[in-house]
Formats: C-alpha cells, structure tokens, sequence
C-alpha cells in the first residue's frame, strides 16, 4: 500500500475479519485520512468529524471492499462525500435561517436543493485556502480577524483569498 499504509497482507486480513488487523488499518489510516479532511472541510472541527466518520465505515465495511489495492481511494471518497455532506447541510440550515423555511411549492423546494448542490459543489472547486476563507466568513460568518488567524494569514491576504473565492463563485454559477 501506497506509503507504508497498511500491507496488502494486513488488509487481506482485516477483510477477513481478524479485529487485530482492522484496529491496525484504522490506525494506519487516520493520519492520511485526516490530512485529506483537513483539505476538503470548512473548519478543523469538520474535518476531525469526516475523518472519524471515515475511519467508522472504514472499521465497519473493510470486509466488503473488494481490491486492497482499492482502500485508499475509497477511504478518500468517503472523506470526500462526508466534507461535501458537511458544506450542504451547512448550507441548507443557512437557507432555512435566511426565510421561513417552508417553500411555497414542491419546485421550489427542488429548485433550491438543486442551487445548494450547485453551490456546493462550486466551493468545494476552490482553492484550499480560498474554500477555507469563503466558508468560515460568509456561510460561518466568522470576522475576517479570526479567520485570518485561524488560518494563519494576514488579513489583508485574507481578504484577498476572499475576493477571489467570491469571484470565482460569481463565474462559476453564472448561466
């Protein structure tokens, strides 16, 4: 496996049901995994959370992954699915906040599930960093002092990086 992961003997193994081995690849992967959160989240907070929900699948279904070879990538789409979850359901309760939260009729609902999905999909496009500074200070709504510091930067690099996001949202969801 790809970096000294796991050996393709321990995920045979652990596929097999041998709670040592499973422990052992869940171990192995929480770094990889978490490193990959941490670029696909909005917050820290987020990425902890879609890594542990990762390592969870990971622990719970190994026996059904068909190729070793296959582990990493389809721990990285689970990661990956979790942040994307994450950012929409981020984004469907800042929608809800914004009006009364019933929708007039059943297409607008549809229609505005299908512009959160575009949305979301269009951050998770950006940048890291850009991706990072859009969610924390337009959908968390952080002040931009904060978000510079938790993300070391300065703040008029913050802004920067928040412009840009903005526009490239802008074009991006433009028809």
């Amino acid at each position: 496996m790809d970096g000294g992961w796991a050996s393709e003997q321990l995920i045979e193994a652990a596929q097999g049901g041998d709670v040592e081995s499973i422990a052992a690849v869940v171990y192995g992967a929480h770094p990889h995994v978490r490193r990959f959160a941490e670029h696909l989240c909005a917050s820290p907070q987020d990425a902890e959370d879609a890594a542990q929900e990762a390592l969870i699948v990971l622990f719970r279904k190994i026996g059904s992954l068909r190729a070793s070879a296959a582990l990493a990538s389809w721990m990285f789409r689970i990661v990956r699915n979790e942040c994307v979850r994450r950012a929409r359901r981020l984004l469907d309760h800042h929608g809800e906040e914004a009006g009364t939260g019933l929708a007039a009729s059943a297409e607008e609902e549809v229609l505005r599930r299908l512009e959160a999905g575009l949305l979301a999909q269009a951050i998770q496009e950006l940048p890291d960093v850009q991706r990072r500074v859009l969610i924390m200070r337009d959908v968390l709504g952080y002040p931009g002092r904060t978000v510079a510091t938790s993300l070391g930067l300065s703040t008029p690099a913050m802004k920067s990086h928040l412009h840009r996001a903005r526009t490239a949202l802008r074009a991006g969801l433009r028809p």
